[in-house]
Parts: structure tokens; sequence; C-alpha cells
């Protein structure tokens, strides 16, 4: 047995991550991939398109490497919340590609760089950072929406799970999920009628 790879645990992690993404636009038709389902507007497409914006920042930009990737808008490189959605003349398959292409470049700046190695962002307090730093904040982030992405695909289909052969989740077939969720609402409610706020 080799000795641990710090380096290599993280970028796995963040790779975890960016299959898990994928992954839930799987199947899906234009409508449901860009279908906003959230009051702010969260979509799966949108997510894939943001954090290809996101990793070409933390691990291009920052690191000297640019990649062309369409701005962050939090950067203020594209009006509010261009980065979370696709309008009608980006095709799909143009932004999975991107992303796709993105985690070679972000890859090869991994690979080539040291975890202490300091790069630049170009906002904030703490504007220098390191490689390790910027992988654990991409690893939280990819994670995050990733997260968003489950949701947002059980509204869709009720498509669950860490990967596509529902791992990570628990065996049920409809009725079972159904029961399950009418157990855990009993429960909200029971203890909302405790404080009065159960409806």
């Amino acid at each position: 047995m080799t000795g641990p790879d710090p380096k290599e645990d993280l970028r796995v992690y963040l790779q975890d991550a960016r299959d898990a993404l994928l992954w839930k636009l799987e199947g899906l038709g234009e409508y449901d991939v860009r279908r906003p389902l959230t009051p702010s507007g969260t979509n799966l497409l949108g997510l894939v398109k943001h954090l290809t914006s996101a990793e070409a920042l933390y691990f291009g930009a920052t690191f000297g490497r640019p990649f062309e990737a369409p701005g962050l808008w939090i950067t203020g490189a594209a009006e509010p919340n261009a980065d979370l959605w696709a309008t009608p003349e980006e095709p799909r398959e143009r932004i999975t590609e991107l992303y796709r292409t993105v985690w070679a470049h972000s890859d090869r700046t991994i690979e080539s760089l040291d975890l202490d190695s300091v790069g630049r962002v170009a906002w904030g307090a703490r504007s220098e950072t390191t490689l390790h730093r910027s992988l654990v904040h991409m690893i939280a982030e990819t994670g995050r929406h990733a997260g968003h992405a489950d949701i947002v695909r059980e509204l869709v289909d009720a498509a669950t799970g860490l990967r596509v052969d529902g791992a990570c989740t628990p065996p049920g077939d409809t009725a079972w999920w159904r029961e399950h969720r009418d157990r855990v609402e009993r429960a909200a409610r029971e203890a909302g009628r405790a404080d009065g706020s159960a409806p």
C-alpha cells in the first residue's frame, strides 16, 4: 500500500461531485434541463453552466492559466445570474462539453501545481489563495450545487441518488416512498402543533 496522496484525494472528491451533477441531466429533454423549479430560478443546465465558470476562475485565471468560459455574474463579468441559466441559443451539448473541457484544464492545473501554490482571485478580503484552498472551495461549491440538482431532478421525475444506479438511496417503490413522505409529514405536524406553527 502506498502512502496517502492528499491532492489526489481532493481531486477524486471533486470528480465525484462533477459526475453526480452531470448525470442529473441524463434522459431529460431540453425543457426539463432548463426549467426553473425554485422561486430563484434554479435549473439543472444553469448549475452546469455556473460550475463551468467557477472552475475556469478557480483553476484557471486564479493561477495564471486562463480558460475561455462565460463569466460569473458575481465578478461583474456578466449580467446578474447570467451564469445560472441557458438561453435557447445556447445548446445543451455545448454547455456540457465545455464543462467536461474545463475539468481537463482544471485537472492539469491541479496536477502541475503543489497544494501550497499561491494564486489570486480578483475580489474579497481573501484574494490570495492556494491550490489547496481552491480545491476545497470547488469541492464544496460543486457538492452544494449537486445537492441542488438532486432536488431539482427529483421534482422533475422523482429520480434520486448520488449515481445513476441509485446508490446511496434506500430501495423502495412509489408506494414505499409515499408512505415515507407521509410519515415525515406526520412527524412535522406533530412537532409543529407543540409550538403552534403547524397548519
